[in-house]
């Protein structure tokens, strides 16, 4: 492999996860960011309130990220071998913490109160 392209990553995942899975994935990302992106236009800002509660659910997405990869994949943690492991590693745990955080939002936002207005 001499480039890596995005439809080089797509394979990729597609051969990791099976083409059921991954596409379930992408498609409940789109729709978690599409619902985040629709609730900050209609809140016109972030309500901080909700964004600290969010924030606190950051680890336990990160933490059930780098596991659902582990174990869709059959490896342990101690199968990471270079730095290029860690790194990736790295990048799965902040895209689930990230993730779980969005939708933290997200739910707060469209279940709860709406945020007071700034004075």
């Amino acid at each position: 492999m001499k480039e890596l392209t995005l439809a080089t990553l797509i394979a990729v995942f597609e051969e990791i996860y099976g083409r059921g899975l991954f596409w379930s994935l992408v498609v409940i990302s789109g729709i978690i960011t599409v619902a985040f992106v629709a609730v900050l236009i209609r809140d016109r800002g972030i309500a901080s309130r909700w964004l600290v509660r969010a924030e606190i659910t950051a680890p336990l997405g990160a933490v059930a990220a780098v596991w659902f990869v582990l174990w869709f994949t059959n490896s342990h943690l101690a199968d990471i071998g270079g730095p290029i492991d860690w790194i990736v590693i790295a990048w799965i745990a902040l895209a689930g913490g990230g993730g779980l955080t969005l939708l933290s939002y997200t739910a707060q936002a469209i279940l709860g109160h709406a945020p007071r207005a700034k004075t």
